[in-house]
């Protein structure tokens, strides 16, 4: 196939998602791992001499294509999953892991960049080069260049069928998510929301039956968590969520088995490298020195959280016993009871709130906040999308384009829940002279408008919104030339969600909020006095909150720690939700089957990274609190020591640079009403 008729071969601008096909996967990626398998020859040869610059001229440009072609396919397949283009990407995934395990592992080629490392020209590489150098000759180890014989056959065999199984994983979960479809009536649905009634009355309609739709995407289920009265709709619809992809439902789709083969092979691949647990191997690139380190962070963080969420815990049971007449309270009920017991203490609703949050306001305050701290502009652009919902942007200085973004924000069938960024190329000073500018993909899953109105967004979806951006302005916002290091790339995962977590703060700004809301009906602002009732509320449950994290971490922690606990995982979370849950889940609650994440998103012995990195992301806004919200000053200053830099540095030395000292846990504390 050429670049005219196979959309996956064309590389001279952004990709044509509009155009590619599952008929296109197999041949594209064929002549891709083709190219990239002469290239790795070609370097590995005398023909091209122990440099830097060489070797990227052959092998990066070759690699780079065939990473942004399975990129493609794998965010296709995550957005508009169809069994075609799942069938195509399972054919592939196969060839496509084992090329680069056996890249990872080749002798020569390790070879080759020891000398690079060793040879005269590595005093005079930049910064950002001799960065990039070090963690390819650290990832050459964790990759297994230094086994030999039978453990490096079976390294390679490993992570073919770790591949195999996070795929797996992936494909349960979407499908048992997509399976569940339950049709209330109009009575059931008592104290639902109306937009959320509408969208589930639509959702039948579409398919000619009685009654409203309700589905496991989120912004199908959770308005009837939080807001239905009938009880035993909301047990139906908890019990559908937290059993999916388990054994408590569709056998063919039950992540059991491949949970505990998962884990033990990630075990074996930390043996066969020398070290005790996979979570030793996995915490090598990162900032935690070792698991011990990360447990007892852990346990710290909850010792300081236990208080805050039993006194949590017991105003929702005294509540829920005196105000609501329930002498229980069961998982299914705590959405609704916190949102009553809100509601009367700050006289305010989530649904109150969110007539306010339009999508088209929130973007243009967004927008705003980017543009004026960050010194640039973001226009609409246009490019080839994958859905007719999907917008795309650039993002300039000046008259200089410093990057793009696609936005796909709404929830459909066929595209995995939760929200994420992810890139379709980075920042590169390419060999042939050209400057790649960096694209991203920002991806959320909110209900979409209803009868010709704008969508609604809940507080909780306009942090997530910004979370995302963070991301993606980590990504986009670079001056590091060097793919390996420039934006994400390169980043310790523990630090990665620093810039993420710092933009949420903005979204609890008084000066923030009152340029983003709009009243969907009568578009005034959102008043003073509502959101002084959200800021009295910023913390509700903040006890509650942080122990539900710690539990994740720990159970992740612990999971991937302890070699042998793939025998009982259930018995494993239910030791740590001793320890640290204050109202334990009911005994059906089958969260770690769903947890992707860790089974199938590269969180593996890293969840804990979200309440470290929370600890940057608060001191680091921090500083705009001391200098004032949208001080441009202090944003040049985060720009260019936190953006800018990218993986080109450690990320605690960026940390220093903008702060000056290091980080405290004391702005987290503080942040969250803990202090």
């Amino acid at each position: 196939m050429t670049t005219a008729n196979n959309p996956l071969l064309d590389f001279t601008d952004l990709p044509r998602f509009s155009e590619i096909r599952p008929e296109h996967v197999s041949p594209a990626i064929d002549e891709l791992l083709a190219a990239a398998e002469t290239a790795l020859e070609q370097v590995v040869s005398d023909a091209v001499p122990a440099q830097y610059d060489a070797l990227s001229a052959v092998l990066d440009v070759a690699t780079e294509r065939l990473g942004r072609a399975w990129g493609a396919v794998g965010h296709l397949k995550s957005v508009v999953d169809t069994p075609e283009l799942r069938a195509a990407y399972n054919e592939n995934l196969p060839k496509v892991t084992e090329f680069y395990t056996a890249l990872g592992a080749d002798e020569r080629l390790y070879a080759k960049y020891k000398a690079v490392a060793q040879g005269p020209e590595a005093e005079s590489l930049s910064a950002p080069r001799r960065k990039a150098l070090s963690n390819a000759m650290r990832d050459f180890v964790l990759s297994g260049a230094e086994l030999q014989g039978e453990a490096r056959t079976r390294f390679a065999e490993l992570q073919a069928r770790q591949a195999e199984l996070a795929q797996k994983f992936s494909e349960n979960v979407l499908d048992a998510t997509d399976a569940f479809a339950y049709y209330a009536s109009e009575d059931e649905l008592d104290g639902v929301p109306q937009d959320a009634r509408h969208a589930a009355r639509e959702a039948a309609e579409r398919e000619g039956k009685e009654g409203y739709k309700l589905t496991l995407q989120f912004p199908s289920y959770f308005p009837v968590l939080q807001y239905g009265t009938n009880r035993a709709l909301r047990e139906r619809l908890y019990t559908a969520y937290v059993t999916r992809a388990s054994d408590l439902g569709e056998p063919a789709r039950d992540n059991s088995a491949i949970m505990r083969e998962l884990i033990a092979l990630r075990q074996e691949e930390a043996k066969l490298l020398g070290y005790r647990s996979f979570a030793e191997v996995s915490l090598v690139p990162k900032m935690a020195e070792s698991p011990a380190q990360v447990v007892e962070f852990l346990h710290d963080l909850a010792r300081r959280a236990r208080p805050h969420a039993e006194r949590d815990m017991a105003e929702l049971r005294e509540f829920a016993r005196t105000e609501l007449g329930m002498d229980e309270l069961a998982a299914w009920d705590l959405a609704f009871v916190s949102e009553k017991l809100k509601e009367r203490r700050y006289s305010f609703s989530d649904q109150e709130v969110k007539q306010y949050f339009t999508e088209p306001k929130v973007l243009e305050g967004l927008f705003r906040i980017i543009e004026t701290l960050f010194e640039v502009a973001i226009r609409p652009d246009t490019a080839p999308v994958w859905h007719p919902s999907v917008r795309f942007f650039r993002i300039e200085r000046g008259s200089q384009l410093v990057g793009q973004f696609y936005l796909d924000l709404h929830a459909r069938a066929g595209k995995r829940s939760g929200a994420w960024m992810d890139d379709v190329r980075g920042r590169w000073a390419r060999p042939d002279g050209a400057l790649q500018t960096p694209v991203a993909q920002l991806v959320c899953n909110f209900a979409e408008g209803v009868n010709g109105k704008p969508a609604l967004l809940t507080h909780d979806s306009v942090t997530t919104l910004f979370h995302e951006f963070g991301h993606g302005l980590h990504h986009m916002l670079t001056q590091v030339d060097d793919i390996g290091v420039a934006g994400i790339s390169g980043v310790e995962w523990d630090a990665v969600e620093l810039p993420s977590q710092f933009m949420e703060n903005f979204c609890w700004e008084w000066d923030v909020l009152r340029h983003m809301t709009a009243h969907v009906d009568t578009g005034e602002p959102l008043p003073r006095e509502l959101f002084n009732k959200m800021r009295a509320a910023k913390n509700f449950q903040a006890g509650l909150q942080t122990l539900r994290q710690i539990e994740f971490g720990l159970f992740d922690m612990r999971l991937h720690g302890e070699p042998g606990r793939e025998a009982d995982i259930q018995s494993l979370i239910d030791e740590v939700r001793q320890e640290t849950a204050v109202l334990r889940p009911p005994a059906f609650n089958r969260m770690q089957h769903s947890f992707s994440h860790i089974f199938a998103g590269g969180y593996a012995a890293g969840y804990y990274s979200y309440k470290w990195a929370e600890v940057l992301s608060a001191d680091a806004y921090g500083a705009f609190e001391e200098a004032g919200v949208l001080d441009v000053e202090t944003g040049r200053r985060y720009r260019r020591e936190i953006l800018e830099a990218g993986g080109s540095r450690p990320a605690m030395e960026s940390f220093k640079a903008f702060r000056g000292r290091e980080p405290s846990i004391d702005a987290l504390l503080r942040h969250e009403g803990m202090a």
